[in-house]
């Protein structure tokens, strides 16, 4: 979710995409088929920044969160930071081995706000009306059944709460998933539409992401 391949979540699958070489600079890039973002990768922040992202959304302390494919943590982890002990975080991966790692570094860092669990996104639902925010960080393109889980989002969000969809640019670039399973901002407004929701608004999120925010 520098641009790294496509993610179930934050967790790489095996689509085979091209990434920059970090170490030669302006070389042919190299073809990859696994890699998983680190929670805290570094460089990953300078096209990405999670606080930014939250700004953008309205994250605030006290809310709850609900992070769907979060890999490693590399959303989850700060928000738990930033709702706070009075706030709660629920994520959700496909892979277990991402799991362990964000519940072994919520520990290390004493977020007792976090919960993680091993869940494909199409059975994610961690409650009824309990959320303030949904996100999905750059995979909803990736999910077997999108419209399931924009329906889960649905069932979970409070009222008031609020659909957030970040996800590859469907537009030619040397890296990131392939061109066939990207979903265009049309066609993924149209599913969040379909389920329901409103589109508030629809902005860039760096050069290589889109941002939808929509409320129920």
């Amino acid at each position: 979710m520098g641009p790294w391949p496509v993610s179930r979540g934050n967790t790489l699958i095996s689509h085979k995409v091209r990434i920059p070489n970090r170490e030669e600079p302006g070389s042919v890039n190299q073809i990859m088929n696994k890699r998983r973002f680190r929670a805290d990768d570094p460089e990953r922040k300078t096209w990405q920044d999670p606080e930014t992202i939250f700004s953008a959304i309205g994250l605030s302390a006290g809310m709850t969160f609900v992070d769907i494919g979060c890999g490693e943590g590399y959303f989850a982890l700060p928000a738990a930071r930033r709702v706070g002990p009075e706030g709660k975080v629920f994520a959700a991966d496909i892979n277990a081995d991402a799991i362990v790692a964000l519940r072994e570094q919520a520990a290390n860092e004493g977020h007792r706000n976090l919960s993680a669990e091993v869940k494909t996104a199409e059975e994610a639902v961690f409650c009824e009306g309990c959320a303030d925010i949904v996100f999905f960080g750059i995979d909803l393109h990736d999910f077997a059944d999108p419209e399931q889980v924009i329906l889960n989002a649905k069932k979970m969000l409070k009222p008031s709460g609020r659909l957030i969809d970040l996800d590859w640019k469907d537009e030619p670039m040397a890296f990131g998933p392939p061109s066939e399973i990207r979903l265009s901002v049309e066609k993924a407004r149209s599913m969040i539409e379909a389920a329901g929701f409103r589109v508030l608004s629809v902005q860039d999120a760096g050069p290589y992401h889109y941002l939808i925010i929509a409320d129920r």
